[in-house]
């Protein structure tokens, strides 16, 4: 019989998705996340918008390249094409009024309370690397914002 973790597995990788441009696509990658108990970082841009296209290479850079968050147990990235035709309600539904935003999700919840919209911020790479651990650390226990009331009653990590 397996034992049942509720621990990253030792050896996350990050994913890098295709740019999501539509309702079903993102509502995929949100429940490969929370099946994976990882978190999603999204980044919605612009194909007008000149700083989105130079944060893109940075947080790819970031999250491929160097490998930030697979310690803390992987995350998945996708950039989300805010002009897409496709796009439908979801920039209002999750509050995008500007771009770029920076938006994570764990357990297929947006985590509005650590979203980024600074420009100046998510272009910092250090910045950046530090607020992606930190949101590749919920490894989807946090909820709504942060971790649940409950959850160390049920032997939930707080991360």
């Amino acid at each position: 019989m397996k034992a049942f973790s509720t621990l990253p597995p030792h050896n996350a990788r990050n994913r890098i998705f295709e740019t999501v441009r539509n309702e079903e696509e993102l509502s995929s990658l949100l429940l490969l996340s929370a099946t994976n108990q990882t978190s999603l970082i999204t980044l919605w841009t612009a194909t007008w918008c000149p700083s989105c296209r130079i944060v893109l290479p940075i947080l790819k850079g970031l999250v491929e390249d160097d490998g930030v968050g697979e310690q803390q147990g992987g995350i998945g990235f996708a950039e989300v094409e805010l002009d897409a035709m496709t796009i439908g309600d979801l920039p209002m539904r999750y509050m995008i009024n500007s771009v770029p935003t920076l938006l994570a999700f764990s357990r297929q919840e947006a985590q509005l309370e650590t979203r980024l919209t600074s420009v100046d911020e998510i272009k910092d790479p250090e910045f950046l690397k530090q607020w992606i651990e930190r949101e590749a650390g919920r490894g989807g226990a946090g909820g709504a914002g942060g971790s649940s009331l409950f959850s160390g009653l049920f032997g939930i990590n707080n991360r």
